[in-house]
């Protein structure tokens, strides 16, 4: 919550010097925070919101947009939601300003999804919507497994409009209805990354790309010290099958061995531990890793082979199940 927050700040303070940019804004706002209500018989305009930065930034272009005044009340936390929430409601003018910011239309009937200039319009004004979205009712999460940049939307039509939005920006979103509430969701962080810079959460954007490449690192360093364990618990593994084999076959052969292969399985049963490369360095004289490989090798397989003229086990019949296919 903590990086919703400090994005939802970074926003409320953006600089727009556009109007229609601005209206884009604040009409977006309105219907995904608010909606319209009848009171006293009359069109009133509200909107709930999170911050009392972003109350202050709709109040104030809908007096400079729109000439209406509005009022704020708070709204005491409760239940799960223990931060204040704020209501701005304008109820003088309600009617004329839901018709200007295309709320509503010309039958006077309130608007599903987003006005249709809105979605069509400039990149600036796209940007905008996504912008008045997410103050309404966006949140980020920390980058991850399951970072995502979400819009909690007032229905299936307004979350198809903000799909569609970000479509024309470039930036792949999906709609998604879980439990009967319609969100659109940026998983992908190339994805997020690009989508706070539309919007102007450029500092935001810093901050979450560094804890993304930090994460990222750490990852990576968790992945590769579990790699380099698994192939240690692996050559330990091995090594263990190798002697318990050679043990065999000298059991096996008896005196009947090749001295030279002899000297191989000596040799890696003197040195448990060690890998076939260390086996060679310690030969007398040194030999190499695939010379030492060769000879146990061929030392196995005599011993395989004379267990099975005799009938007895071979090579494999002392070791320990775990062990059977290594």
């Amino acid at each position: 919550m903590a990086l919703t927050a400090e994005v939802k700040d970074e926003l409320a303070r953006v600089a727009v010097s556009k109007t229609t940019v601005r209206a884009a804004e604040l009409a977006t706002i309105l219907r995904f925070a608010g909606g319209l209500h009848l009171i006293s018989n009359r069109i009133a305009v509200e909107c709930e919101v999170d911050s009392p930065n972003i109350a202050r930034r709709v109040r104030k272009d809908l007096a400079e947009l729109y000439g209406v005044r509005s009022e704020v009340a708070v709204i005491g936390g409760s239940g799960a939601r223990k931060a204040n929430q704020y209501l701005v409601r304008v109820l003088e003018g309600g009617e004329t300003l839901a018709r200007q910011t295309g709320l509503m239309d010309a039958r006077r009937r309130p608007v599903r999804g987003l006005p249709n200039r809105l979605t069509t319009g400039s990149r600036e004004e796209l940007a905008a919507v996504w912008r008045g979205a997410f103050l309404a009712h966006g949140s980020l999460t920390d980058p991850g497994r399951s970072a995502a940049l979400e819009v909690t939307c007032p229905g299936n039509e307004a979350a198809m409009a903000l799909v569609g939005a970000a479509g024309r920006l470039k930036i792949a979103a999906k709609a998604r209805e879980v439990r009967g509430v319609h969100r659109v969701v940026l998983r992908d962080g190339e994805s997020i990354g690009a989508m706070l810079g539309v919007m102007g959460a450029t500092q935001s954007l810093t901050d979450w790309e560094e804890l993304r490449q930090r994460r990222e690192v750490r990852a990576t360093a968790n992945r590769l010290v579990n790699f380099d364990d698994a192939n240690l618990r692996r050559s330990a593994q091995a090594a263990v099958a190798a002697c318990a084999r050679v043990e065999r076959a000298l059991e096996i052969l008896g005196d009947d061995i090749p001295e030279h292969l002899r000297y191989a399985g000596q040799l890696r049963l003197a040195h448990r531990d060690a890998s076939l490369d260390e086996l060679g360095h310690h030969a007398d004289p040194p030999m190499t890793k695939d010379a030492v490989a060769g000879r146990i090798r061929r030392l196995l397989a005599m011993a395989d082979k004379r267990a099975s003229d005799l009938g007895v086990p071979g090579t494999d019949a002392n070791l320990p199940p775990e062990l059977q296919d290594v």
